[in-house]
C-alpha cells in the first residue's frame, strides 16, 4: 500500500498556504482534500508537488508491503 506523508505540511513549511495554493490556481480544494486525508492523487499531482516543494516522489510517499488500502 502507499502511504503518503503529510504533504499539506511539507507545504506549508515551504510558505505555501491553503489561501495561497487556492487563490493562485496552482492546486484545487478537492486535492487538497485528498492531501489532507492522505488519500490517493494522480501523477499529474504528484508532478506539480515535486515542482512546488523541490523534491523527489518518494519525499512524499512511500510503500508499506502487506497492507490492503481502504
Amino acid at each position: 500500500m502507499i502511504v503518503f506523508e503529510d504533504i499539506m505540511g511539507m507545504l506549508s513549511m515551504r510558505g505555501w498556504s491553503s489561501y495561497r495554493l487556492r487563490n493562485e490556481k496552482i492546486l484545487s480544494e478537492s486535492i487538497m482534500t485528498r492531501l489532507r486525508s492522505k488519500e490517493s492523487i494522480t501523477t499529474n499531482t504528484i508532478d506539480k508537488l515535486c515542482e512546488l516543494l523541490d523534491c523527489q516522489p518518494g519525499d512524499l510517499m512511500h510503500y508499506v508491503p502487506g497492507e490492503k488500502g481502504e
